[in-house]
């Protein structure tokens, strides 16, 4: 879809800022700026009789955060958040947002974050598949904070959450260590794609894709054994036999 145009809108406090993603949107052909707004209060306002398809979107606002704004969007609307405080990124993850630059950026920058948004697009409007599986696939990677560092996980790379008490252990691949986080697994549970990964026990979130063996009440991953408990054992079926030849 060569012709395909992302209408836009950008949107921040900083009137320098403002004017350079501008600037950049006007360099990038598949990009249509509709509005430039200076606050989420006014870009709510004109959402409302105008929506467009992705929001450059400032996270630290007066009245209204970009996180708060971008909990209030459709589905069918997506944010690639702007801003100069890295910390944002796991609440980014978390509302489902394209992608995330950190200010100051660059063109190059800008048009990475782009062209993912002009994949996501693509893949909606030509193949008409739903927003939400869409969004379900898409998921790669999450924020963690562990040693008071951002880390970024690779969910390909996951083989188990482990939960003790307020902290999560996450097993990887080829890591003889687990990385602890502290977080709850169900708050984990809410956040992770559901078509790559089950709670089948109160204490472990399992990766589907990583299974090695089932046997009776327990599967094999890597090696460790862990059960299923009753409580999650008739999803989990479902899912044998949904996925059984």
């Amino acid at each position: 879809m060569s012709n395909l145009k992302i209408t836009c809108v950008i949107i921040d406090d900083e009137p320098m800022a403002l004017s350079l993603v501008a600037s950049y949107v006007e360099k990038t052909h598949f990009l249509e700026l509709k509005k430039k707004c200076n606050n989420a209060i006014e870009a709510l306002e004109y959402l409302k009789s105008e929506p467009v398809d992705l929001l450059f979107l400032d996270i630290q606002m007066p009245d209204l955060t970009g996180i708060e704004f971008s909990k209030m969007l459709p589905k069918e609307t997506r944010v690639i958040f702007t801003t100069a405080f890295d910390q944002y990124a796991l609440q980014g993850f978390k509302v489902e947002a394209l992608d995330y630059l950190l200010k100051p950026f660059d063109y190059s920058e800008f048009l990475m974050a782009s062209n993912k948004a002009y994949s996501w697009f693509e893949l909606v409007k030509g193949k008409s598949i739903p927003v939400t599986e869409v969004i379900a696939q898409e998921i790669e990677f999450i924020f963690v904070k562990s040693e008071y560092k951002q880390l970024r996980i690779k969910l390909a790379d996951v083989l188990y959450f482990e939960g003790l008490k307020d902290y999560i252990k996450i097993w990887l691949k080829d890591k003889p260590k687990p990385i602890l986080t502290l977080m709850s697994l169900k708050s984990l549970e809410e956040e992770l794609p559901k078509i790559h990964f089950m709670r089948i026990h109160r204490s472990f979130i399992i990766s589907l894709k990583n299974i090695d063996v089932i046997e009776r009440s327990q599967i094999l991953i890597n090696g460790q054994r862990i059960t299923i408990s009753e409580q999650y054992k008739p999803k989990f079926l479902e899912f044998i036999q949904n996925n059984s030849f």
